[in-house]
């Protein structure tokens, strides 16, 4: 808790002496006390917007999550099929986010389905990648042990590869629930009539930066909630995985 307090002081006051140098023009970069006035001072309108990207968050980390650990499993199950999805999906890595957001903003809407779909993309990769990892990276020990004692395949799967994969799984989890607002926003930038990101757009052109900016720390705020509650539900339900979990 106290480190949390000097950190959060460090960067107050590092905004202040950057206001300052900017010369106090808080039309570009507004002081912490009126982004704090703003915040108050519209905290119901911040609190409706953040409920809207809150849960095109959450949905989008399961969503993402359960097609990353299924094509981690069916990769790992029918291995002829990761040379082929592999390259797919490094490439949806590759291609910017801005370039798919108005894809989906076509295909699936404007509405709740296109910011999901948009967050669910981004979690993917982490997922897949570190439960595929933790997958094939079980001690051979235990699978020739398996072996020896005529284990089947799903016995093996079920026994030895899925709890020796758990850590990588949590891993990709953690890094899924830091990365997923990023996916709802730029999908709010393209195109949506509510939500945290569709709010900084038109405080921006309405030249309220010090709201804009109460929103991003709104949205900074529910990145690192997500992300402390994911290790913390994490570590409940693998209580023995502690290198992967006790982390910042």
């Amino acid at each position: 808790m106290i480190r949390r307090l000097i950190i959060l002081t460090g960067l107050l006051g590092l905004w202040t002496l950057a206001w300052a140098a900017s010369g106090r023009m808080s039309f570009i970069l507004p002081p912490p006390w009126e982004v704090a006035v703003a915040f108050f001072d519209h905290a119901d309108l911040l609190a409706r917007h953040a409920a809207t990207t809150a849960g095109e968050i959450l949905l989008g980390l399961v969503i993402g999550a359960a097609f990353g650990a299924a094509a981690a499993l069916a990769m790992t199950l029918w291995r002829p099929a990761a040379p082929w999805l592999w390259p797919l999906f490094i490439a949806s890595q590759a291609l910017p986010v801005f370039a798919i957001a108005p894809l989906l903003v076509l295909w699936l809407g404007y509405g709740l389905a296109s910011k999901v779909a948009m967050a669910a993309l981004i979690i993917f990769f982490p997922v897949a990648s570190g439960f595929h990892d933790g997958l094939s990276r079980t001690d051979p020990g235990f699978l020739d042990l398996a072996a020896t004692m005529n284990a089947g395949r799903w016995a093996t799967l079920r026994h030895i590869r899925l709890p020796a994969a758990l850590p990588g799984l949590a891993s990709g989890l953690k890094i899924g629930a830091a990365v997923a607002p990023i996916g709802a926003v730029i999908g709010e930038w393209v195109g949506s009539s509510a939500g945290l990101g569709y709010l900084m757009l038109h405080a921006n052109a309405r030249l309220q930066i010090p709201l804009m900016f109460a929103a991003l720390a709104v949205l900074a705020a529910m990145a690192l909630l997500l992300h402390a509650a994911t290790g913390r539900i994490l570590r409940h339900c693998l209580p023995w995985v502690h290198d992967t979990l006790d982390g910042p």
